[in-house]
C-alpha cells in the first residue's frame, strides 16, 4: 500500500500528496481535491473492503479494527470539509444494503424471518453519509456490474408506509428524512456477468459538485474485438429529471416501488439499461423486491417494504 499510494498520489496537489500516502498506507483509502473546473469541492476515495460482509484477516479471523479506523477517518474528513464549507463526492467499491442478487439466489425467506444478504459487515457507512448529506453531494459505487441507481436515507422511529398493495406498519426506523445521499453504481468494463463492457460520462455543475445528468455508453461486443462503442441511454431524458440529486432520485426510486407491476416508461427503462448491451427482461421477475432494496438499506427497512405485513 505504502509503494501503490506513491504512484496514486503522485500527480495530486503538493500540499495535499503526503496526507494522502499516509493514509493509503494505512488502509488504501485518500481525500484528494477535485479538480478545476469543479469548485471548492473534495473527493473522499474508500477502500471499504475491509466493511465487507466477507472481510477476514490474513489469519482467517473477523476483526473490525480496520474498518473502525477508516470510518473515523471518513468522519474527520467530513467534518474537515464542512468546516470549510467543500462539497464532498464518496466513491468506494462495495455499496450499503442488501444483497438482492444473493439474497435470491439463496432462497433466503426474509417475508418468513431470515435475514437478507447484505453487503457490508454493517450499517456504519450508510449511517455516516446520511448524517453528513448536508455536506456529500454524491455517492459512487460499483461491484455489482450492473447499472444502478440507490438512494442512502436516514430511518428514525415512527411509520413507515408499506409498498402499495401492502398494510402500513408502526416500527421502529422507517421514515423517510430529509438526510439523503443520491447513490450512482456504475456499471463495468469486464463483462464477466454477461453485461457489456461500458462507462459512463457526467457533466456536472462545477460550482455546486452536483451532477446534473450522465450517459452510459456500451460497446457492441463482450471482447472488444472491432466494437463499436454506442450511447445506451441518457439520464435526464430518460427519467426527465433537471439532476442527479437526492431530491431527484427519492422521486425517482418511490415512483420504482409504487409501480410493483414494472409498467411504468422509467420502470421498462431501468430494466431495460441495469444490463447494459442486453434487453434482458430477468430484473422485471423480481422487480418489487429490487425496487425496495433501491432505497431501504438496512435488512429491517428492506424486509418492511418487500413483504406484506398484516394489522
Amino acid at each position: 500500500l505504502t509503494d501503490t499510494g506513491k504512484e496514486v498520489t503522485k500527480d495530486f496537489p503538493a500540499a495535499e500528496r503526503k496526507g494522502a500516502q499516509e493514509s493509503f498506507a494505512a488502509g488504501g483509502y485518500y481525500s484528494v481535491s477535485l479538480p478545476a473546473p469543479i469548485e471548492n469541492a473534495r473527493l473522499l476515495v474508500l477502500n471499504d473492503l475491509f466493511m465487507s460482509s466477507h472481510y477476514a484477516t490474513c489469519a482467517g479471523q473477523n476483526d473490525a479494527g480496520a474498518a473502525e479506523a477508516e470510518l473515523a477517518w471518513l468522519q474527520q474528513q467530513l467534518a474537515e470539509a464542512r468546516a470549510r464549507q467543500q462539497k464532498v463526492w464518496v466513491m468506494g467499491h462495495i455499496p450499503p444494503g442488501v444483497d438482492l442478487y444473493s439474497t435470491m439466489r439463496k432462497l433466503t425467506d426474509v417475508c418468513g424471518g431470515q435475514k437478507p444478504v447484505m453487503f457490508l459487515s454493517s450499517e456504519k457507512l450508510a449511517e455516516t453519509l446520511t448524517e453528513n448529506s448536508d455536506v456529500v453531494r454524491l455517492a459512487i459505487f460499483a461491484h455489482t456490474h450492473m447499472d444502478e441507481i440507490k438512494l442512502l436515507k436516514a430511518e428514525m422511529p415512527g411509520t413507515y408506509p408499506a409498498a402499495p398493495g401492502h398494510f402500513t406498519i408502526e416500527a421502529k426506523g422507517f421514515i423517510a428524512e430529509p438526510k439523503a445521499v443520491a447513490v450512482k453504481m456504475v456499471p463495468s468494463i469486464s463483462p464477466i456477468h454477461g453485461n457489456n463492457p461500458s462507462f459512463t460520462v457526467a457533466e456536472i455543475d462545477r460550482a455546486t459538485a452536483t451532477l446534473k445528468d450522465y450517459r452510459v455508453f456500451a460497446a457492441s461486443n463482450q471482447t472488444g474485438v472491432n466494437a463499436q462503442w454506442t450511447e445506451e441511454y441518457d439520464f435526464a431524458q430518460n427519467y426527465h429529471a433537471a439532476e442527479f440529486t437526492a431530491s431527484s432520485v427519492s422521486k425517482l426510486v418511490s415512483s420504482f416501488v409504487e409501480d410493483y407491476n414494472a409498467g411504468s416508461a422509467a420502470s421498462q427503462a431501468y430494466i431495460r439499461n441495469f444490463l447494459t448491451g442486453s434487453s434482458s427482461p430477468l430484473l422485471s421477475l423480481v422487480w418489487q423486491q429490487y425496487a425496495c432494496s433501491m432505497s431501504n438499506d438496512s435488512a429491517q427497512a428492506y424486509k418492511a417494504c418487500a413483504c406484506p405485513v398484516a394489522h
